[in-house]
């Protein structure tokens, strides 16, 4: 593998993150450091079509299709307002990257999900093209809500339905319970709903007027007064965590709410959850995740766009999205070999 990789970051726009709390930008301050070319693009600008020229058959005879996006190489610094110097637009075959970074935050909607349709055309699992981080089709396959799913013994009691009935019923045997949509994310629409709070058919009846997605009910875990724990898992291997703790008088721990973000470090329980759902992680090629864990309980395994790397970093001195590098790289050597 040569030792200067070509990368293509679709992410939201660079010129608004926060270079001290932003794991994209500490990705990218690695990829450079490291040698790699950088680029960013948001993902409307993308483009899917068949290839051109008699040489773009591909092995099935037909032509081949080309995923284009308009794209600036960019450079970074961590130096307040002056964090990027971005060259000029060019269009930009995707085809040609090595890695490509698909970093853009949620809402996990249709624009999010043809984004990994899109994708998949460039994306080579098995050697020879373009290693897309995450996988496209198990990031649109394993929203962090439903991925969970498939450890139920991992999880707090849950349920995901739409029926008005299941979830009295699930309220009636828990008695506290959190109440949030399916495909939110950063704490957005999450409610505690306690046992004698009136609030729960207004608050369904406002949730489905609004969407048709199904909502995602849990027990409430008390232990989340102690913090809701974000563990960052490289290629299915846990490299650090930090605990987040919910404001008083708040039930989300996100940071981004008031949560205070404090030192931790992996209990045998967590040890014992990173070591079941790591190979499946691995298998999916989803190299960077993030998972929540409150208490005992398993609560989401994200894979969309997971941050804490730069928390982590000031807690434990170390150099996560080095290790989360180390990981892509290992995979890019490996798919050269296999091509």
């Amino acid at each position: 593998m040569a030792n200067c990789l070509q990368v293509a970051v679709q992410m939201d726009p660079i010129e608004h993150i926060d270079i001290n709390g932003d794991s994209t930008f500490a990705l990218m301050l690695e990829a450079q450091r490291r040698g790699h070319r950088l680029y960013v693009y948001d993902y409307r600008a993308m483009s899917l079509r068949e290839g051109r020229g008699s040489g773009e058959a591909g092995a099935t005879g037909r032509r081949a299709e080309r995923l284009t996006t308009r794209a600036r190489p960019v450079t970074v610094q961590r130096v307040g307002d002056a964090h990027a110097t971005l060259g000029d637009e060019q269009i930009l075959d995707l085809t040609t990257m090595d890695v490509v970074l698909m970093r853009q935050d949620p809402p996990f909607d249709m624009a999010y999900i043809t984004a990994t349709h899109m994708l998949e055309h460039v994306h080579r699992p098995d050697g020879g093209g373009t290693l897309v981080v995450n996988d496209p089709r198990s990031v649109r396959d394993a929203p962090e809500k439903l991925l969970v799913t498939h450890f139920p013994d991992l999880m707090p009691p849950t349920l995901i339905s739409w029926d008005l009935q299941a979830i009295r019923d699930f309220r009636a045997e828990h008695r506290d319970i959190i109440v949030k949509p399916l495909f939110g994310n950063g704490g957005a629409g999450v409610f505690r709903i306690r046992e004698d709070d009136e609030n729960l058919a207004s608050l369904l009846e406002m949730f489905f007027s609004r969407s048709r997605e199904p909502l995602m009910i849990q027990r409430y875990e008390k232990a989340v007064r102690q913090g809701d724990k974000r563990i960052i898992l490289a290629d299915g291997e846990p490299i650090g965590a930090i605990n987040r703790v919910p404001a008083p008088g708040e039930a989300r721990s996100n940071m981004h709410v008031g949560g205070k973000a404090a030192q931790s470090r992996l209990t045998p329980r967590e040890h014992e959850i990173c070591r079941r759902i790591g190979p499946l992680l691995r298998e999916r090629g989803l190299v960077f995740v993030g998972i929540d864990v409150i208490g005992d309980w398993l609560t989401e395994i994200n894979v969309t766009s997971p941050t804490g790397l730069q928390e982590i970093d000031r807690f434990d001195s170390i150099n996560s999205a080095g290790l989360i590098w180390d990981r892509i790289e290992a995979r890019v050597r490996t798919d050269q070999a296999q091509s």
